[in-house]
């Protein structure tokens, strides 16, 4: 690999004339400068990272640690971050926990290795060892999305118990009374948040809902798929479905095919996230959300800010998600209202 001495050899200047130059320490004549920019871009010289960050006591690199790739919802999330950071001059690495809380341990401590200026984590899990990690993190932190309590970090996510209850709202308009929830796992913040929702959404309308109508399974497709086909086994008087997200709903729809119900006729459904893939497929679902680039945008955002400025008081930023009418959802037939 050439090096910096090469450059300046082939420029005819000192090595410390090429740093200034690079770096912009010092004033340069304009004919030196130009010697040295088409010496580097003669060689293909690239500068070192590392002994940049040695001197600086800065990367211009974020890390970005989410749960789950496969997930359209976080890769959405993901662009909108990169677009920000990379706007404000950093570049992302990003890491997949594959929602297993110790790959998260292994990433965290490969990425302060790394001497990242900042994190951005959505929690995989075991929250109160996430927590102990950032206290003694020597680099600011955000979280988003699924959230870590307890822990001193800026906050980005959506309102969740609001979205939950708008959707259970939605199905209640159009006359459903018997309106089962598939959660995600019990120990996530934006889990608990969503079974209030929908809790609170019913016994708005002077409805108790029945613990049959609740099952827990995880945020994926196969998730959906087997807590729906459950949930339908045990509690058939159910006309509708509030799945905790997008990829739980499509499951549901499989399930409902393979029991005989037919969506939206028969059982409605409807998600959360308003990912773009649930647009495409059929029928498309119903869904509550916010931009999930925007989301990402707005965590790019916190932890650039958080960089620049380490006192500020800690943020919790919260978005309001809106429904998003598809085909899921439709009135009960008239036979099974309640």
């Amino acid at each position: 690999m050439s090096t910096i001495k090469d450059v300046a050899a082939l420029a005819g200047v000192s090595f410390t004339t090429v740093s200034h130059v690079l770096n912009n320490t010092r004033p340069v004549s304009a004919q030196a400068r130009a010697r040295v920019l088409a010496a580097v871009d003669e060689i293909g010289y690239l500068p070192s990272a590392v002994a940049r960050s040695l001197r600086r006591s800065e990367t211009k690199i974020v890390g970005v640690l989410v749960p789950n790739v496969r997930n359209p919802f976080f890769a959405e999330l993901v662009v909108g971050v990169e677009e920000w950071c990379r706007q404000a001059g950093y570049s992302v690495f990003l890491c997949n926990s594959d929602n297993d809380p110790k790959h998260q341990q292994s990433y965290l401590r490969t990425l302060l290795e790394k001497r990242i200026d900042g994190l951005l984590l959505s929690s995989a899990g075991d929250t109160d060892a996430l927590a102990t990690t950032f206290r003694h993190a020597s680099v600011p932190v955000v979280t988003v999305d699924r959230l870590v309590p307890g822990a001193r970090a800026d906050r980005v996510s959506v309102n969740n118990q609001v979205g939950a209850m708008a959707a259970v709202r939605h199905l209640m308009s159009l006359g459903h009374r018997r309106i089962g929830c598939v959660s995600g796992p019990a120990e996530f913040e934006v889990t608990q948040e969503r079974v209030a929702g929908w809790r609170a959404a019913l016994q708005d309308e002077g409805l108790q809902p029945d613990d049959a109508w609740l099952i827990e399974s995880d945020f994926s497709t196969a998730g959906g798929y087997e807590a729906v086909k459950t949930l339908l086994a045990r509690a058939p008087e159910l006309t509708a479905v509030f799945t905790s997200n997008d990829l739980m709903a499509m499951g549901a729809l499989r399930a409902a095919a393979e029991s005989g119900r037919s969506v939206p006729q028969q059982l409605s459904v409807v998600g959360f996230d308003g990912i773009e893939l649930g647009s495409y497929i059929y029928p498309a679902i119903t869904s509550v959300g916010c931009s999930i680039r925007d989301l990402g945008r707005e965590a790019g955002r916190a932890l650039i800010e958080r960089i620049e400025n380490p006192q500020a008081p800690f943020k919790d930023l919260q978005l309001t998600p809106q429904l998003v009418l598809r085909e899921s959802t439709s009135a009960p037939l008239s036979s099974e209202q309640a």
